[in-house]
């Protein structure tokens, strides 16, 4: 019984001490610097003339002196006696405990034999000097001067084989830091799932992109429910999609649910300086992952790597970068076999991917992940809002709504813009108010409190957002108006907000709505100025000149031009600067986008006039406010105009 309790008991850990040579000669160089130091403390010898020397000499106060005749310097020893006869010639009146007690120094025509015998036939025997001449042999400076430097070396070639053997260890290659016998090895991260805490219940939205990410994860872990029909594992997926909308987190996410090897790797990571590196980098890349197949490799900002050959930049060639794309190509679909590496990309520039990097065999699915709709953004809300305190009457039906266009990563910094905005306040909870606050800041800018703005500046920007806000709110294309404002934020002076209703398609009567609201500010600046315009129209001209030229070259909405378009969706004509159209052509377009942006004016005109009253009494109102909602302005003019609004508008006319 007591052996069985014996052997039930836990046996002592035996804890290995690890010795570390660099601390060995850390400390080796201390303790030589200490003795260095501190070994000679006390009083020094003092240096004299030779002039006193010879004095102390006849006195018969010299004992002994010894003469290094390669260095032309001697150390004077006094006899005991004398010693304190000469305390006066030390800085703190204290001699050295030890001889010598002085040195002198001389030129290269000195002759001590001379010079001491004739200076010891004038003293008695008791006081004659004891000469002592020899050759300084420099030990310590030679060692100092040939082995040192060896240590140096032979320690330096330590530490750098121990760092190559650290990079080639568990923590993959350059776990262990910069090495020079490294620069071609991948420096991807193996991910440890231990560590990845993103899971796909962390993933809000995004449902067809989630659902094909997690049926990779699906292959890898029962392979034989899609071989036993005869599939094959697809090699490779592309995720697509604007900045901020996911497609990291999609593959953290993979990282955490899949139970094989996951290496992650940046695009620009093969990309250096050396020539060959880059595909290096790449072979050892996948000669790590072929070893723990099945695994992924996800390569973020495939562009930086993938972009298509002969369109680079600067209109020369890079054939650094080329030779890693081709490398790239071939170790995803070559003669070499990578059964069982699934390579993962993401990238928001798929226009400028190489065809054969694109084409099935390497990249057999390209999975889009867009801008989420309203389910898919109130869903991202709720994940980020699971660490706030919020306001018990709380809307995250109104805040989606409110939030149209934006991507995950916009919408988890208007949850943090908002925390910190009720914080600033001094609120306990985050409330309504306070996200739409947030949404203003990051969609206008930062409030200019202390920006000045003159009455008239002030009178005219009033007008100018109301005679967005009028045309937005009656013609029935443009978007609800929510909210009007002339409080300077970023660039702008004043900003009229509009709720998207998140359309698919937009008709030409759509598009010439938009380019009334946009053109409305300044119809209303130059009725309100005598005809005079400001400055202050920049953005709206722009958007609404590429609008007129877009809806006469890409959409064919222009029956002069015809069904016509230019646009380039594949991104085949590189940095090409011909026009793929005439001269007669490119007339024809100017002039048909002019008529356009004419036309609108003149409609734009027209509607502000015939709603003059209700626009000036919405002008004052801004100037006193200086904020209105979409509850003054339907007080105004009525309901918003929908389908049918342009009939109403019309029987004003």
């Amino acid at each position: 019984m007591a052996q069985k309790q014996n052997k039930n008991k836990r046996q002592p850990k035996v804890k290995v001490v690890k010795i570390n040579l660099g601390w060995i000669f850390y400390a080796l160089l201390i303790v030589s610097i200490g003795w260095m130091l501190f070994s000679n403390r006390g009083a020094q010898a003092e240096k004299l003339e030779w002039a006193q020397v010879e004095q102390m000499i006849q006195d018969g106060d010299v004992k002994e002196v010894k003469y290094i005749r390669n260095d032309y310097k001697g150390t004077v020893s006094l006899r005991p006696e004398s010693v304190q006869k000469y305390t006066n010639l030390y800085p703190g009146g204290e001699p050295p405990k030890s001889s010598p007690h002085f040195f002198f120094l001389t030129s290269t025509k000195f002759d001590p034999e001379t010079t001491f015998a004739a200076l010891n036939s004038e003293l008695p025997e008791q006081s004659q000097v004891k000469l002592v001449i020899e050759n300084d042999a420099k030990v310590w400076s030679g060692i100092l001067e040939w082995i040192f430097p060896m240590l140096l070396i032979v320690f330096f070639w330590i530490f750098m084989m121990r760092g190559m053997t650290r990079n080639m260890g568990p923590g993959g290659p350059g776990a262990g830091g910069m090495n020079p016998f490294n620069v071609g090895k991948a420096n991807g991260k193996l991910a440890d799932k231990n560590k990845v805490k993103v899971t796909f219940k962390d993933v809000a939205g995004l449902y067809g992109a989630k659902e094909e990410v997690m049926e990779i994860v699906d292959f890898l872990k029962q392979p034989q429910k899609y071989t036993s029909l005869g599939g094959k594992i697809p090699k490779g997926a592309l995720l697509v999609g604007p900045p901020g909308t996911g497609k990291t987190l999609l593959a953290k996410a993979v990282a955490g649910e899949a139970n094989v090897p996951f290496f992650s790797i940046s695009g620009s990571d093969f990309v250096e300086m050396f020539v060959g590196v880059g595909a290096s980098r790449v072979r050892d890349l996948f000669a790590q992952a072929k070893e723990k197949a099945p695994c992924i490799v996800f390569i973020d900002e495939i562009d930086a790597v993938g972009r298509a050959r002969g369109k680079n930049a600067g209109f020369s060639g890079n054939d650094e970068r080329e030779n890693t794309l081709n490398q790239l190509l071939t170790e995803m679909d070559g003669f070499g076999t990578n059964s069982g590496v699934i390579v993962l990309a993401a990238t928001n520039r798929a226009d400028i991917l190489d065809k054969a990097l694109m084409r099935a065999g390497r990249f057999d699915r390209q999975i889009n992940v867009g801008l989420p709709d309203l389910n898919e953004r109130k869903e991202i809300f709720q994940v980020h809002l699971k660490g706030l305190k919020l306001a018990a009457d709380f809307d995250i039906v109104g805040i989606a709504k409110h939030t149209p266009g934006f991507s995950g990563a916009d919408i988890a910094n208007v949850c943090n813009e908002a925390a910190l905005t009720a914080a600033r306040k001094g609120k306990q909870t985050v409330d309504n108010q306070d996200f739409m606050d947030a949404v203003d800041r990051v969609v206008g800018g930062i409030e200019r409190k202390k920006t000045i703005m003159s009455p008239e500046e002030k009178r005219l920007t009033a007008y100018h957002e109301a005679g967005h806000a009028v045309a937005g709110w009656l013609l029935p294309g443009c978007d609800p108006v929510l909210k009007v404002s002339i409080i300077p934020r970023g660039q702008a002076l004043g900003l009229t907000w509009s709720l998207p209703d998140e359309k698919v398609m937009m008709s030409k009567s759509d598009l010439m709505d938009e380019m009334c609201c946009l053109v409305g500010g300044r119809v209303a600046e130059e009725i309100v100025n005598d005809g005079v315009p400001c400055t202050g129209a920049l953005n709206d001209f722009e958007r609404m000149t590429k609008m007129a030229y877009s809806m006469v070259t890409y959409y064919g909405m222009s029956e002069k031009v015809g069904n016509l378009s230019f646009y380039d969706s594949t991104g085949g004509s590189g940095y090409e600067l011909t026009k793929p159209y005439s001269e007669k052509t490119a007339e024809l377009i100017d002039s048909e986008a002019r008529k356009l942006v004419d036309e609108v004016t003149e409609r734009t005109r027209k509607i502000l006039k015939d709603n003059w009253e209700g626009l000036d009494k919405l002008a004052n109102m801004l100037i006193e406010k200086e904020v209105i909602m979409s509850d003054d302005i339907e007080a105004i003019f009525g309901p918003k105009a929908g389908k049918h609004g342009e009939a109403r508008l019309k029987k004003d006319e």
